[in-house]
């Protein structure tokens, strides 16, 4: 049956996909070689709550590319795919399907009703975006899915993924044991709307419109000093007696839990009153708390006053200075983000404070029970609060206060006195899900003691046993871990691993993995009450290699897969989840989880930037797939993947992929229709060649193969991809397809022959070389083109390489293309009609180039638009030079152009170049405009420069041609 005239990529990739599966060809070691090596890439899992998007896409490409080549390879591959539980995600969507269904809200169920919920929703919903992965062409090893949440209580006992939640206890109460596992209390980012601790990760900073209130600290006792000032030169003068100290906040309401003023030891105007106290200018007068001045490196004293307040319990920066100078931390806020209401009298915790400003011991049970709150705030939310500070603090006279003008009722101007307060725009946390402003908040949560752990997985990349690629994110991984604070691996939800930690009355912890096991360590009759927390997702996930191969069971899969091979995955992880997976695999099993990892950066759109709703850029791979389909999507990812560049996903880059796929479609096409499939497949050895056409192609392959291997083995993706891209589009489908024309209408039953082999077997190493890029069209052509054993993605991958050039042909060839490409772009410089067939004369060749000139001369003839060609000892006047490796040719084209009017087009078009090339290089050239504009704009504007300066080239090469024929 003769091919249909386009490949219809929307009917055939579901169609092959179900083959594939259906054959069991993603399956683990499908296709290995005996006694083949194995490799193993673990997916990054995807959210079970998500849906495909174009990270995923971009990632999952170039893994499916890795592990299709290896597959072809005959290496022992799995690529295991999964997905993370995703805690909060979870628990968001399913709460907001109870609210949209009008079924009880999670409260009202309870725990173990909730969680059914939850499992309930998985069974429906979690494999979305597994689902969508396919419709990539992602090839993994799907019946092995796993599941952070495998195993756990309540799962379905169907649940795929094996048990994932016995290595996490396991894991937890083995690390608790050896004492890198522990309760304490410290900060963390806190979301009021979800009542839990989160990650970094999960933490969004908006710059949103925001204030700051200048406040007057007043010296207790109503001390006054003499306040110093330096002028821009650097001499300090006397200013003014002053009775306070000023300070500058954005947070007026965590004002009460201050412990301190901080000033930097240098600052001299503050020198006299360093170690003094100064008042809280909030709440009764009577019972307002004292601080203390105290000197630390952290303020800057040529920012505002120089003096900033330290509220360790609500400020990262602060709880770093409240630990080095041991100052009280006080919680302020309850878990929703209001004042909080539980604690003392006002009055009563006010005094226990005063005490401790003043020196008294200060236990860490005080700082959780403290309540500083007056009435009249507590239970408030915190922005409600922070209005009511602003106003008690202005109304006592105690804000900064500055001299403005206005004008009085009859229109005079007057100078007033107005508070100071500074409308600025502020970096603000806010949770990525909740979109609310995440607290910094001083709570008990549980932590792994990094510092006991992170030296093997630092040593493992400084050895080289762990390449980092770009060698850029071994710098930041270096400087992560360096610098590595505990991590909080604890969350207020209910759906997750919950902590195996069960307590007694007086608090006394019992780790196990079991009830009964915590039963036995307390003794009988102690009641417990286990911790209600669960596990932080990347706790779980960073357990991803061992736990989805089986462990702590030794299996199979354990022996052979592990340590896996290659990570790929987003740099914005790479502490998050790669730098956790190394401690912990090392830490637990005692080996690296892989032997490279390759980090990219986040997708963009076609200018560089960041792709967001809100700017309306978004673009949606599955929406690609249906108008393109996945191949064009596919090779638009790989051919963007420079190592370390930036990721720019262009539409019409993807369009012309989607040609490609044509282009490739119609050159088998012609193929079939010349007879070369008629006997059946291609042979699979190197098809012996005596015409010069076929030997140069065949040498072209072998280049190509050698090119795309090196390429992927340094995962340079785009390099593999465009070097297919110019063999495939620019040598075998212009070229080749071409040159082979006459020799598949020649009279030698021989050579007709020969080429039709040579045509299919270059046409079968095109599919087999694009398969690990464009999986659906190539698999596609070869189950077309002839009968076969059995699919593509499991042919033999090739060994061959330079060996199969001949260099006679390879240099007769690639001069006639030369030649070719030459005379067309002077032609196309020259205005000279498309359709003109014009003469060509010489005045220097050497014979191997003439010999090659009279082998090939009708190709050149015919591609060239030439009618002839003529040696003379001197160009006749009018012609334009074409110059060539070992040749000059000339065109003649007097009266066949009209050379004023070609000189008068081209002189305006430089013309018109020169003022974009003068407004380019200004904006390039002034500084201001590269350190200001967005990184996109000033990327852009280069790129505009080179495109235009190579623009100009073109037309000042032409213009030179018009002055030889003029």
């Amino acid at each position: 049956m003769a091919m249909e005239k386009t490949f219809n990529a929307a009917e055939a990739e579901s169609r092959l996909l179900e083959a594939w599966e259906k054959a069991g060809c993603f399956k683990a070691g499908a296709n290995a070689k005996p006694g083949a090596s194995a490799y193993c890439i673990m997916i990054p899992p995807p959210n079970v709550t998500g849906v495909l998007h174009i990270g995923h896409a971009f990632n999952n490409t170039l893994q499916d590319i890795l592990i299709r080549w290896k597959r072809m390879q005959g290496f022992d591959t799995l690529w295991q795919p999964g997905t993370d539980h995703a805690g909060i995600a979870t628990q968001m969507v399913v709460e907001r399907k109870l609210a949209e269904t009008q079924q009880p809200s999670r409260r009202e169920l309870g725990r173990e009703k909730f969680l059914e919920k939850v499992w309930d929703w998985k069974a429906q919903s979690g494999g979305t975006i597994i689902n969508q992965l396919k419709r990539l062409g992602a090839s993994a090893d799907y019946e092995r899915a796993a599941f952070t949440m495998s195993g756990a209580p309540g799962a379905p006992a169907d649940e795929a993924g094996g048990n994932f939640h016995d290595a996490v206890i396991k894991v937890f109460v083995e690390m608790y044991n050896k004492g890198l596992i522990y309760r304490g209390k410290r900060l963390v980012n806190w979301d009021p709307h979800f009542e839990t601790a989160i990650s970094d990760l999960e933490v969004e900073n908006i710059e949103t419109p925001g204030h700051m209130w200048h406040f007057k600290y007043p010296l207790a006792g109503g001390e006054t000093y003499e306040y110093l000032e330096k002028d821009e030169e650097g001499n300090v003068t006397l200013r003014e007696e002053r009775d306070y100290i000023s300070i500058a906040t954005t947070r007026p309401e965590t004002m009460l839990g201050d412990g301190a003023v901080a000033v930097h030891p240098s600052d001299e105007r503050y020198a006299p009153i360093v170690g003094k106290l100064v008042e809280i200018p909030v709440g009764p007068k009577e019972h307002r708390r004292l601080i203390p001045i105290i000197t630390d490196d952290y303020p800057d004293k040529d920012f505002g006053s120089g003096a900033v307040k330290i509220t360790g319990a609500h400020d990262f920066n602060d709880y770093q200075v409240a630990k080095r100078g041991g100052i009280p931390m006080y919680r302020l806020m309850d878990t929703r983000g209001a004042m909080r209401a539980d604690g003392a009298p006002y009055a009563e915790d006010a005094r226990k404070a005063q005490a401790h400003a003043k020196g008294a011991a200060f236990t860490e049970n005080e700082v959780d029970a403290i309540n500083l709150i007056p009435d009249d705030l507590r239970g408030l939310d915190r922005f409600e609060a922070r209005k009511l500070v602003v106003k008690q603090i202005t109304d006592e006279g105690l804000a900064v206060m500055i001299t403005d003008t206005s004008t009085d009722e009859d229109g005079n101007e007057i100078t007033i006195s107005v508070p100071m307060v500074e409308n600025k725009p502020i970096m603000q946390p806010f949770g990525d899900r909740s979109k609310v402003v995440i607290e910094p908040m001083l709570t008990d949560q549980w932590f792994v003691d990094t510092s006991k752990i992170v030296g093997p997985a630092l040593e493992a990349v400084k050895s080289g046993e762990v390449k980092i690629l770009p060698e850029s994110g071994e710098k930041t991984y270096y400087h992560w871990l360096e610098n590595i604070e505990p991590w909080c691996i604890s969350r207020q939800l209910w759906w997750g691993h919950q902590i195996p930690v069960w307590f007694d009355a007086d608090g006394n912890q019992f780790c196990a993995a079991t009830e009964a096991e915590a039963q036995a360590q307390a003794g009988e009759g102690v009641e417990l009450t286990r911790d209600p927390d669960v596990l932080d997702t990347w706790f779980s996930s960073g357990l991803w290699p061992i736990g989805t191969l089986g462990w702590p069971a030794d299996t199979p899969e354990m022996q052979k897969y592990f340590p896996t091979s290659t990570l790929i995955t987003g740099q914005d992880i790479l502490f998050f989840w790669v730098a956790r997976m190394m401690m912990m695999q090392l830490a637990v099993v005692d080996q690296v989880p892989f032997d490279t990892v390759y980090l990219h950066g986040l997708v963009r759109d076609a200018k560089g930037k960041k792709m967001s709703k809100s700017t309306g850029n978004v673009i949606d791979p599955l929406e690609i797939i249906d108008e393109y389909g996945a191949d064009a999507l596919r090779f638009s990812s790989a051919a963007m993947a420079a190592l370390g560049g930036v990721l720019k996903l262009d539409m019409k880059r993807i369009e012309g992929y989607r040609n490609f796929g044509t282009k490739i479609w119609n050159a088998v096409r012609f193929a079939e229709m010349n007879e070369v499939y008629v006997g059946g497949a291609p042979a699979r050895g190197i098809p012996e060649a005596s015409a010069t056409v076929n030997q140069w192609i065949i040498g072209e392959v072998g280049k190509t193969r050698e090119t795309v291997d090196a390429a992927l083995e340094s995962f340079r993706f785009n390099d593999a991809a465009n070097a297919l891209y110019a063999f495939v589009w620019g040598k075998v489908c212009d070229w080749y397809v071409e040159f082979a024309k006459p020799l598949l209408s020649s009279e030698d039953e021989a050579i007709k022959s020969e080429t039709r082999a040579t045509m299919g077997w270059v046409l079968d190493q095109c599919m087999i070389l694009l398969h690990p890029i464009m999986p659906f069209i190539t698999e596609e052509l070869w189950g077309q083109t002839a009968k076969r054993d059995g699919f593509l993605m499991h042919e033999d991958w090739p060994q061959y390489g330079a060996d199969l050039v001949n260099d006679a042909a390879d240099r007769e060839m690639n001069w006639v293309i030369q030649t070719i490409e030459a005379t067309r772009s002077t032609r196309a410089q020259m205005n000279v009609p498309a359709g003109a067939k014009i003469p060509m004369v010489v005045s220097q060749i050497t014979d191997e180039n003439a010999a090659a000139f009279a082998a090939n001369e009708a190709l050149i003839f015919k591609l060239a638009r030439l009618e002839s060609l003529e040696t003379v000892a001197e160009f006749p006047k009018g012609c334009a030079t074409v110059a060539v490796d070992g040749a000059t040719f000339g065109l003649p084209l007097a009266g066949i152009i009209d050379a004023a009017a070609e000189k008068a087009r081209l002189e305006k078009s430089l013309g018109k170049l020169a003022k974009e090339l003068g407004g380019l290089r200004g904006r390039l050239n002034n500084p201001k405009f590269v350190a200001s504009a967005p990184d996109e704009v000033v990327a852009e504007a280069k790129a505009n420069l080179v495109a235009r300066e190579e623009e100009e080239g073109k037309l000042k090469a032409a213009l030179a041609r018009i002055a030889e024929i003029a």
